[in-house]
């Protein structure tokens, strides 16, 4: 839908973002020739890249043209899927993004989060038929708490103008509604192309991943059930007794008792949870590790707004091109 704005690019998912922060020290002050160079070669030679159909050695040059930072690095990237299309603003996305939220903000200052939340009975459901997900329903159950609550922290972090919930459910049901809410937040006009997204589906989405072929149809409300048929019943029961909380923060009905879980299954949930928030916990502590011992600058450095932080913080730098608004 957001790709479908005449303003707006978002490609494939990337997946080099956090990998590139978080080895950043292994090419140092990228002010120097060498270290820019390697560095943009091992974004164009990065394994998803294809994905975004742009050229290797015109990518690679503007890298290595571009404001001498990770984030600008990483920004231009982007920059260039956008300008295939013509367009001036991108973005990216991965759901992993909400358990780094201080990550993105470090790369890209001015940003953006809009964190889609779907009845986790859905998510689920989803999870279990896609062909890269190798967990049942505990690990399913354990990821979906885990990202409500880094959500909730998110909230109450991050400005109403950096951080914006959109819910499935409502974004399908009414989406001339809850679009022109999000282009409002984005600070754009709604268009009414972003009603038609299966329109630029094929532009968007890779054609090996079937499991997005709903993305080439029309917007409907006929997945947001589908968990009830597709769930056991001790799934349902385990995730409403993890989930409860959020179920009911976003109007989600109930439909078991908590003493329905079996409990050794509601004990695994747990423990899945409970590891799952210490990994987040170690990234995010070895993040703020890595933030110390690197003390070149780390933000991009290629909008007006992006340029102007830099200024403010004393860490602003040549820049051989223009900055776009």
């Amino acid at each position: 839908m957001l790709h479908a704005h005449p303003r707006i690019a978002i490609p494939p998912e990337t997946r080099h973002l956090l990998e590139v922060y978080r080895r950043r020290e292994r090419w140092g002050d990228l002010r120097q020739d060498d270290n820019h160079e390697k560095l943009a070669r091992f974004i164009v030679r990065h394994r998803k890249f294809p994905d975004l159909k742009l050229d290797k050695a015109a990518t690679r040059r503007k890298i290595v043209q571009g404001p001498p930072t990770v984030g600008s690095a990483l920004g231009i990237v982007l920059e260039e899927y956008a300008a295939r299309f013509g367009k001036p603003r991108w973005g990216d996305k991965r759901p992993l993004y909400l358990n780094h939220l201080p990550v993105i903000f470090a790369l890209f200052p001015d940003a953006q989060v809009i964190h889609i939340i779907r009845d986790g009975r859905a998510c689920v459901a989803s999870l279990k038929r896609m062909p890269w997900f190798h967990g049942g329903a505990i690990q399913a159950t354990s990821r979906w708490v885990q990202s409500m609550r880094m959500g909730d922290r998110a909230r109450r972090t991050y400005r109403p103008d950096q951080y914006f919930e959109l819910q499935y459910e409502q974004l399908v049901a009414d989406p001339r509604a809850e679009l022109t809410r999000l282009c409002t937040f984005l600070g754009e006009d709604f268009a009414e192309t972003m009603l038609e997204p299966s329109e630029v589906a094929p532009e968007a989405v890779p054609d090996r991943k079937a499991w997005h072929a709903n993305t080439h149809g029309a917007v409907s409300t006929a997945p947001v059930k589908a968990w009830e048929r597709e769930l056991e019943r001790w799934e349902v029961a385990v995730f409403e007794a993890l989930g409860r909380r959020w179920l009911r923060r976003y109007g989600y009905p109930l439909t078991t008792s908590r003493r329905q879980a079996p409990p050794h299954r509601l004990a695994m949930a747990t423990v899945h949870l409970l590891k799952r928030e210490r990994s987040v916990f170690m990234d995010n502590r070895n993040d703020g590790k890595r933030a110390k011992r690197y003390a070149h600058p780390v933000a991009a450095q290629l909008t007006r707004g992006q340029r102007a932080l830099a200024e403010q913080r004393g860490e602003l730098l040549p820049a051989p091109n223009p900055p776009v608004s």
